[in-house]
């Protein structure tokens, strides 16, 4: 039963939004009242996220983006993320950052998320990005009420937020952080998307697409791009001209796996969604719907599997444009097979276990002198949020929208920071995802959609860097598995393993270290110790631990169902 068994859910039939954020929920909603269709309102509701959650995801940051077409087309993905600069050197991060990637202007990536919404708004859309841009312009000029949680937020990192000079003046005008309730406004990047607006207005009269267009062209090749370069050709950045105007985000297919008769539509292995739909394939195979939910037995088996995804994460994943990523054979029953047989029920296998072999790729592992103990400041842990919406006819939208502004300055006059996604990336050659000039970081963010039977699909996302497909895993196997309805399936306690080196920087790795949330009994935690796990208690409602959003859609019915998880602030509308 949910803690909180007379919580109402919101339930309709006609359409659904559920995201990290109630003013980007209800501008997601109005749109859909307004005659726009799913990807419409998921871009609007997109762009309120950058203003209200700026702590979480920027103007001009990433924005992996699915959507599923009512028409039956195949489900796909914006990759919405962005490549190293041109002039980035690996050899300068070696000599004279010690192999780090520091904070600032040396782990900016291009910005993808403008062109990821416009490239949905364009090809599946109904509007312009004038009209779903509206609120996000509101918004940011005149503020909005600042939530606990962001107040929060700003509070905990201001040391790191105060080093920027742009940073410090728009969110601590006080001298302190804005308190709940008090207004916050940002002129400057209201002005910016409103440029983008304004120079699709100028030429719409041609034709819609072309509006779109000239939206994308003050971004990536107008005024928005020469204020980007010239800060950082001023300030020893390496972002520049060209590297803003040849730049795409790519369509891609989802990769599918499967869980039963769940199939399951995770991001490609440009991003980590590779370890969700490893991770599923392996439980599939361990009969843990025959263990009680958040028993040890179960909590156990599936750390050890989201550790051996992990682990071929680490050897075999990086950007698919300069990484031959194995990602048939990381599916396929065969190998899958030889993984799950490294599982002991009563033993965990320690540290992060060594990655699966396949033919054609060399040997790799992790020694355990990679094992890094230090401090690390959680700012360095980009965290980010979610957005899905399902139409009336169908249409689905699900997307994770990220980038924050802590580690990396705000350019005057733009009210954004340039992605820091670089962070995403390595130094070390011997990882797929070494950063090189054009190749992106592999991407924490993965939206996915799950389909059921004839007729139902699960949009559904979680913000948490590392934690996103461990909430997203244990969030579906409590729906499918356990039955729950999709408010208590999002509630219920939940773990998380570190047993693998983070995916940002300073990448720190915790040898058999597993999370788990407070209302998970203390004795399952001592089992779990004696089985291996260095065992850590979070909070009884930890939003480290994730914030699943989620809509449950019965195409047959015409049902649907929404939810956002009480561990952050998110909110679910629909009718």
């Amino acid at each position: 039963m949910s803690s909180v068994p007379y919580r109402d859910r919101a339930v309709g039939t006609r359409h659904m939004v559920s995201s990290g954020h109630h003013l980007a929920t209800t501008t997601a909603f109005q749109i859909l009242e307004a005659g726009g269709n799913a990807i419409d309102a998921g871009v609007a509701g997109s762009l309120v996220l950058s203003v209200v959650q700026s702590d979480f995801v920027g103007l001009g940051g990433v924005a992996p983006i699915m959507i599923k077409p009512a028409n039956g087309d195949q489900v796909v993905t914006i990759t919405g993320l962005g490549k190293w600069p041109k002039r980035a050197s690996l050899e300068l991060l070696n000599q004279e950052h010690q192999g780090a990637i520091p904070e600032g202007l040396l782990r900016t990536v291009v910005p993808a998320a403008p062109d990821a919404w416009l490239t949905a708004l364009r090809r599946w859309g109904s509007m312009s990005f004038s009209e779903v841009s509206q609120a996000s312009i509101r918004f940011a000029k005149e503020g909005f009420p600042v939530s606990d949680f962001l107040s929060a937020m700003l509070s905990n990192y201001e040391d790191d937020i105060r080093r920027w000079p742009e940073n410090d003046r728009i969110y601590f005008s006080q001298g302190r952080a804005p308190r709940p309730g008090e207004v916050l406004r940002q002129e400057d990047l209201g002005r910016t998307i409103q440029y983008m607006a304004d120079q699709e207005d100028s030429a719409i009269n041609v034709d819609r697409e072309e509006g779109l267009l000239a939206a994308r062209e003050a971004f990536y090749r107008g005024d928005i791009a020469a204020t980007m370069t010239k800060y950082h050709r001023d300030n020893d950045g390496w972002l520049r001209e060209d590297d803003l105007a040849e730049f795409a985000v790519e369509v891609l297919p989802a990769v599918v796996s499967a869980y039963k008769d769940v199939e399951v539509y995770t991001c490609g292995p440009w991003s980590q969604g590779p370890v969700l739909a490893q991770s599923l394939r392996l439980v599939d195979g361990l009969g843990i719907d025959g263990y009680p939910h958040n028993s040890p037995d179960y909590i156990h088996l599936l750390t050890e599997a989201l550790k051996l995804s992990f682990s071929d994460r680490h050897r075999y994943v990086g950007d698919p444009n300069f990484v031959d990523v194995p990602m048939e054979q990381l599916l396929s029953e065969e190998y899958l097979c030889a993984r799950r047989k490294l599982i002991a029920l009563e033993r965990a296998i320690p540290g992060m276990p060594p990655p699966g072999t396949i033919a054609g790729y060399g040997a790799h592992s992790v020694h355990a002198d990679d094992a890094s103990s230090e401090e690390f400041r959680d700012s360095t842990q980009i965290d980010t949020s979610y957005i899905c919406v399902v139409d009336e006819v169908g249409n689905i939208f699900s997307s994770t929208p990220s980038d924050a502004m802590a580690s990396s300055p705000i350019i005057p006059g733009l009210g954004f920071a340039p992605s820091s996604r670089g962070s995403q990336s390595w130094t070390d050659p011997t990882v797929p995802s070494v950063m090189a000039p054009g190749k992106r970081p592999r991407l924490t963010p993965n939206p996915a959609i799950a389909a059921k039977g004839n007729g139902l699909w699960l949009p559904f996302g979680s913000p948490g860097n590392d934690v996103q497909p461990q909430a997203m895993l244990q969030f579906l196997l409590n729906t499918f598995v356990f039955g729950h309805r999709l408010l208590e399936a999002i509630e219920q306690p939940r773990f998380a393993t570190f047993s693998f080196p983070r995916s940002s920087e300073p990448h720190p790795y915790s040898p058999n270290l597993l999370q788990l949330e407070g209302r998970i009994p203390e004795t399952t935690g001592s089992e779990l110790t004696r089985r291996g796990h260095d065992v850590a208690f979070w909070p009884d409602w930890e939003w480290h631990a994730g914030a699943v959003c989620a809509i449950l859609y019965d195409s047959k019915a015409q049902v649907l169902e929404g939810a956002a998880d009480p561990r952050r602030s998110g909110s679910s509308l629909g009718w």
